[in-house]
């Protein structure tokens, strides 16, 4: 599938690191390192603009190794960059451990899934068929 994208950053397009990879490394586009306190979050600029297709949308997910060995995660994870957006994207990412943490440029902080989604066209009902497992939710089968 190819993707318009627009490259104002001063780095790669993002890629797969191996050929079974769902996600690209995203990197940040800084002027200067950005120190993210504990607990505190921090919009990321990327230089990155894209252009969908219609049905598709950008996954955006932390990263396993800065998450265990640094606490750094998403805010909002997965964030959603819709087809129809065409502005910079940005990563809200935030310090969940106690010790600060330096965010460098070039730094890989996320990864980018694309993936496809399908439109929901309501159809009210009175009631629902019946299933299974019905109407429980967490934990409701007392399994560990």
């Amino acid at each position: 599938m190819k993707v318009n994208i627009v490259n104002k950053s001063h780095h790669p397009l993002p890629q797969y690191a191996t050929a079974l990879s769902a996600g690209m490394d995203i990197r940040a586009n800084l002027s200067e390192p950005v120190e993210l306190k504990p607990l505190e979050r921090r919009l990321i600029p990327t230089g990155l603009y894209l252009a969908l297709p219609e049905g598709y949308e950008a996954q955006m997910r932390p990263r396993s190794g800065l998450a265990v060995k640094h606490g750094i995660t998403l805010l909002n994870t997965p964030g959603t960059i819709d087809a129809d957006y065409r502005g910079e994207i940005g990563i809200i990412l935030v310090n969940l451990s106690s010790e600060p943490f330096v965010i460098n440029d070039g730094e890989r902080i996320c990864q980018m899934v694309i993936a496809s989604h399908a439109k929901v066209e309501w159809q009210p009902e009175e009631i629902l068929e019946e299933t299974e497992r019905g109407a429980g939710g967490f934990g409701h089968t007392g399994k560990n």
